[in-house]
């Protein structure tokens, strides 16, 4: 009974052997993002199969966009995960609180600010890719709702990334299932029973991520043994501030560059026709499971590392990057195993269209192969990040998806102009992301071997 009651509540990853804590810390995690990618699958499989690749690629248009309304919450949400893990590491009750509170004070100003933002800006963003016109109907009716109920959304990104940050990853995984669950009930009753189109799977979607931000909410006010929250912690505190946003800012910054880069490349997948918009959001949908082990693996590697410098325990950082990495190239082999023998029926649960599930499947090939490098990227640089260097992975963002993919994407795609394909192959799509993959993680290997990340570390752990 007391390794169950051990189970729901903060993990200490300061003592105990490396690969333990990972695992222990790493499994309710990756089944939390197994869950959360769950939210887009099954609204891509409903939209698919039930309303057309009209909408499938309507959705698909839509998700660049999102992602980069979202990069104020997940720079907050990176902030606050790594200041959390060092305050818990040093046992700093105080300090902990008080980021914790100013944490809920930023998800609440953002998720307000970002909201009214995304709403009254989502028709000019959709027009940037220039899709076919019908998708881009679609588009703007599954944003603008999805804004309506941004703030239950970035709660849950921010404050289970708080959680996490404190050794817990089973609490955000139990309200992550709550919220799919009822994501997929409110899936099938809005479009299969009320037939409300795209719109109904935009509703479910808002309820659903309600749901588990209130339960976040709920489960840090509860947590009084380890932190108070009342009126002076949730006072502003400047100090506090510039950290989070000292730390949360590169982050928010790699985010948005990414999401700028996807908005422009699916510009260009846009002027390859529907099909190809409807295959790249199947291929992205089944990307989306095949990356979730490296984002686990990133994360809890953040976690280990900033803990264990909040315990100014030294000796723990080396073991514990070397087993992450066993633990992270080990499951992305096996999903890569996965992808090759059955590529094909995975994009099936998408769409019937003959077209589609072979390009689909071809675009799961070249991808492949891609997710053992991005394993290793996403380790070396949670590793960084764990010890305040946001700015190192950032800056390989830059490289790696502005100056090297982008441009490579509209190379390949002028390269390979056919009678079947007038504006590029979409091959030219999957294998730009391939290489960017791997240049990526040759960036990242370098720079953690250059040790620039160490100098963030205090001046006692650097001896």
């Amino acid at each position: 009974m007391s390794g169950i009651r051990s189970l729901f509540g903060t993990q200490d990853m300061t003592v105990g052997a490396p690969l333990t804590v990972l695992a222990k810390f790493s499994v309710p995690l990756l089944i939390g993002n197994f869950a959360q990618q769950l939210y887009n699958t099954v609204d891509s499989i409903i939209v698919g199969q039930y309303i057309g690749d009209t909408a499938l690629a309507a959705v698909g248009t839509a998700g660049p966009i999102l992602n980069l309304l979202l990069v104020l919450f997940m720079g907050i949400a990176t902030g606050a995960g790594i200041l959390s893990a060092q305050y818990f590491g040093a046992r700093d009750r105080e300090t902990l609180s008080r980021t914790v509170g100013n944490t809920m004070l930023l998800t609440l100003a953002s998720g307000l600010l970002m909201s009214a933002v995304g709403y009254l800006s989502t028709p000019f963003l959709i027009g940037l890719t220039n899709p076919p016109e019908d998708v881009a109907a679609g588009s703007v009716i599954y944003l603008q709702i999805i804004f309506i109920g941004f703030l239950g959304g970035g709660a849950y990104n921010i404050l289970s990334g708080v959680l996490r940050g404190m050794g817990d990853s089973v609490f955000p995984l139990i309200f992550l299932i709550i919220a799919s669950l009822l994501n997929i009930v409110l899936d099938i009753v809005f479009v299969a029973s009320f037939h409300m189109g795209i719109a109904g799977v935009a509703w479910a979607t808002i309820l659903a991520q309600a749901v588990s931000g209130t339960l976040c909410v709920i489960r840090i006010l509860r947590m009084r043994d380890l932190l108070d929250i009342n009126g002076k912690t949730l006072r502003p505190d400047r100090h506090i501030l510039r950290q989070l946003c000292g730390l949360g800012i590169p982050a928010g910054i790699t985010s948005a560059i990414f999401s700028c880069a996807a908005i422009l490349v699916q510009g260009l997948v846009n002027s390859m026709g529907t099909a190809v918009i409807a295959t790249n959001v199947a291929v992205m949908r089944v990307d989306g499971f095949a990356m979730m082990p490296n984002f686990t693996f990133g994360t809890a590697a953040t976690t280990y590392i900033g803990q264990n410098i909040g315990a100014m325990k030294t000796e723990r950082l080396k073991s514990g990057v070397r087993d992450m990495l066993k633990l992270a190239l080990s499951v992305s082999v096996a999903l890569v195993a996965v992808i090759l023998l059955f590529g094909k029926n995975l994009i099936a649960m998408f769409t019937s269209t003959p077209e589609v599930m072979e390009l689909g499947r071809q675009g799961l090939m070249w991808l492949s192969f891609g997710y053992i490098c991005f394993a290793v990227t996403q380790v070396l640089q949670g590793v960084m990040r764990g010890a305040g260097d946001t700015l190192v992975p950032m800056w390989i963002s830059v490289i790696s998806t502005v100056i090297l993919r982008m441009p490579l994407a509209y190379l390949l795609a002028g390269l390979t102009r056919s009678e079947a394909f007038p504006q590029g192959s979409p091959h030219a799509i999957f294998a730009s992301l391939l290489i960017s993959w791997f240049l990526g993680m040759v960036m990242s290997v370098i720079a953690y071997r250059k040790g620039i990340w160490r100098k963030k570390l205090p001046a006692e752990m650097q001896k």
